[in-house]
């Protein structure tokens, strides 16, 4: 199943925050959109998986889902949203039930999802107990549970410290090895898109437009943050960015003066 961008355009009322952007996620392909601040990222990703819709252009699918996929397209946000009542494996659970699947059938697909990310001997824990790191395994989870097409992700990393952002990012080059998910990734952390992405499309500042398109061919297993190739595609992308960053910043510096 591909998702296509087809021309999206965007404007909260008198306020422009994407134009015509196109692009085409191929299955098994994980895409980062990177940009300055307020340039439309997680607004492009939200019209993507139709929570809103654009004021032009539109989000398409093309092709049949994976067998067995109860939901084609699923988020995984910053925010945990886990629910504190729920073990680990209710959470994941969770997003079963709204397709009417439960007892054994339920279960099976719950026991398969948290032995793929690492979490079966953490069951029956409740989030209270988890680290930061681990609660977005739990979200990253409960989004595979339906077995997606294509995964949604918005900042998933950016909470949390160094150290479980690189063991998150290998657990994600893992679990797109596994099949064919596509990914579509929206970050502010350049090393994240490059660790993790066959492509990057680089948006303008407001209204977010196409910039530049970065294509990453080296494999991504054998990706390392050392590695001199990735250090010099998130200097370029950097140079890319920079006077977009730093225009954006004093527009938010104004913007917060004005309202003081």
């Amino acid at each position: 199943m591909q998702l296509i961008a087809d021309s999206i355009t965007h404007a909260y009322g008198p306020l422009p925050v994407l134009k015509d952007i196109s692009f085409t996620i191929a299955p098994g392909e994980v895409v980062a959109v990177v940009g300055p601040s307020g340039c439309g990222k997680s607004t492009l990703l939200r019209i993507l998986g139709g929570l809103e819709q654009p004021s032009s252009g539109a989000a398409l699918v093309k092709g049949a889902p994976p067998p067995g996929s109860l939901n084609p397209l699923t988020f995984v946000f910053q925010d945990f949203a886990l629910l504190p009542w729920r073990t680990v494996a209710g959470n994941v659970r969770l997003a079963l039930e709204g397709h009417g699947l439960a007892g054994k059938a339920a279960a099976a697909i719950v026991a398969d999802t948290l032995a793929r990310t690492g979490l079966a001997d953490f069951a029956d824990v409740y989030p209270k107990q988890l680290s930061g790191g681990m609660k977005q395994r739990v979200g990253i989870a409960r989004a595979l549970a339906v077995k997606p097409a294509v995964l949604l992700m918005d900042e998933p990393l950016s909470a949390l410290d160094a150290q479980t952002r690189t063991l998150l990012m290998d657990d994600l080059v893992r679990l797109h090895a596994e099949g064919d998910l596509a990914t579509v990734y929206v970050t502010h952390n350049l090393d994240e898109a490059v660790r993790l992405a066959d492509r990057i499309v680089v948006l303008s500042r407001r209204p977010g437009s196409i910039k530049a398109t970065f294509l990453l061919d080296m494999p991504r297993p054998a990706r390392s943050a050392e590695d001199p190739a990735l250090v010099r595609e998130a200097r370029r992308l950097w140079d890319l960015i920079r006077a977009d960053a730093a225009e954006a910043d004093r527009e938010l510096a104004d913007a917060e003066v004005a309202d003081a």
